[in-house]
């Protein structure tokens, strides 16, 4: 028996493979399907299923392709229903990869059709539990993506509970958890950096699975402080349920390099988004006027997916040379498929040319201290989490994520500066803001980390209604 947790950092999501006596099963899989039909070639082994544990929201999977390259039976749990075949299964119903037995368990909470895989090993003993959005590692799904008519997030948090104490927290405290996410997935609130652990360990360490939690209290504290969840949510829900093109498809379509000419004219004539995924230090230094900055060195999906209202938004990409069609992949990752080209010769073609370009104007810590002497205006662009804990005496919280709603904020007639925790995500807001015409904002280089090490005072929240 082979368990392999195939871990995508960028969108803190574990898909897992699965191989006994040449047969294969595949939980929760990536858009981008080779590397699977990789690992099943290198074992010599078939895939026979391919499980889901729920209709993801945060990322589109790759279940279709890889039913179709493979003949694999896709999988749901109860309740569960798509546009395209997939078996349905029923609560503690069983399938055999080659000596394992994995078996569907419902879980409602999450979503309604949310069910945990529990493996048992070739000895018939309970062994893992892939456990998706209903346990993760330090936390629980978030109930609030699958609310529908009369059904609200406080009944969803009720049947999690009951699926977590009914269903997960009866197993052996020996049973492995793999979830589908870790650290950084919009999912759940505060998801742990570890990836992999045990019934037992989350019993004792597990804010949600505490033995004297009362219902009442599960509910309250696992619906108290969510964020709203970013707009590409129900749109890469529907792709999963509905079907969408294989990625192939979008690869050809996207890797087409444009000259500087026809860069400039397919953006004019389809209206498209000019994205600059290179490193913010590059991109501070010059890029094409009005681009957008989400940098591939980051945690670039998600970020696209949180900025970029229109799923169907047509894009013109400015990439490190190489880099064209992993950005087109992960940008698909999240289900954005348009991208209709990409800048030939990346950014430098573009200087070569002689057409005009931009800069962002960026400052030390050092530099932000001395400002601040002179009374600076500075935002924090940080989530309000990381706000809360510490930020600079004074300077207000507009979260990059809802950018947007704090528009009205930014003086027009001012220089101001914005900072996030390490650089990155002020680079991403500054390329926004620059995009609508405000030439007067100023990044922070090193972000809060650099900020902590002056003398620049701190303190606890003030909160800023958008």
């Amino acid at each position: 028996m082979k368990i392999e947790q195939i871990y995508t950092k960028c969108l803190s999501q574990g898909a897992y493979y699965i191989e006994s006596k040449g047969e294969a099963a595949i939980i929760d899989p990536l858009r981008e399907v080779q590397p699977y039909l990789d690992k099943a070639e290198k074992d010599n082994a078939k895939v026979k299923y391919i499980f889901e544990t729920h209709f993801h929201a945060d990322f589109v999977s790759g279940h279709i392709t890889l039913a179709e390259k493979t003949g694999a039976q896709i999988v749901y749990g109860p309740t569960a229903k798509t546009n395209f075949d997939a078996y349905i299964a029923k609560d503690n119903e069983s399938f055999f990869v080659g000596d394992i037995e994995i078996v569907a368990i419902h879980t409602p909470g999450h979503t309604m059709e949310s069910t945990i895989y529990l493996l048992k090993d070739e000895s018939g003993k309970d062994y893992a539990i892939f456990s998706g959005d209903t346990l993760f590692i330090g936390d629980v799904g978030r109930p609030d993506l699958a609310q529908k008519g009369d059904i609200t997030k406080e009944d969803l948090a009720g049947f999690l509970f009951d699926s977590l104490r009914n269903k997960i927290m009866v197993l052996n405290d020996d049973v492995i958890v793999y979830p589908a996410h870790g650290a950084g997935s919009a999912c759940g609130k505060n998801l742990s950096k570890e990836t992999v652990s045990t019934i037992g360990n989350q019993k004792q360490s597990n804010y949600a699975l505490r033995a004297d939690m009362t219902r009442e209290e599960f509910i309250e504290e696992v619906t108290d402080g969510l964020l709203p969840p970013p707009d590409y949510f129900p749109l890469n829900v529907k792709l999963n349920k509905e079907g969408y093109e294989s990625i192939d498809t979008i690869l050809e379509k996207g890797t087409k390099s444009l000259s500087v000419e026809d860069f400039i004219s397919k953006t004019e004539k389809y209206d498209a988004l000019i994205l600059d995924v290179r490193h913010q230090s590059d991109f501070i230094h010059g890029f094409v006027p009005k681009s957008m900055f989400i940098g591939l060195n980051g945690t670039f999906a998600p970020w696209v997916g949180a900025l970029i209202k229109d799923i169907n938004q047509p894009i013109v990409l400015v990439t490190p040379q190489g880099k064209e069609q992993e950005t087109i992949t992960r940008l698909a990752r999240v289900g954005f498929d348009n991208v209709i080209g990409y800048l030939e010769g990346g950014f430098k073609s573009w200087k070569n040319s002689g057409k005009t370009i931009d800069t962002l104007q960026s400052v030390s810590a050092e530099d932000l201290e001395v400002e601040i002497g002179k009374n600076a205006i500075v935002f924090d662009v940080r989530k309000p989490g990381e706000y809360e804990n510490e930020h600079i005496k004074d300077v207000k919280n507009t979260p990059l994520d809802y950018l947007n709603d704090y528009i009205s904020v930014f003086p027009q007639d001012k220089n101001f500066f914005i900072h996030c925790a390490g650089g990155y995500r002020s680079v991403i807001a500054a390329s926004i803001l620059k995009a609508k015409g405000m030439h007067n904002v100023i990044d922070v280089a090193g972000g809060f980390g650099a900020i902590r090490k002056t003398n620049i005072k701190t303190t606890t929240p003030v909160c800023l209604s958008s």
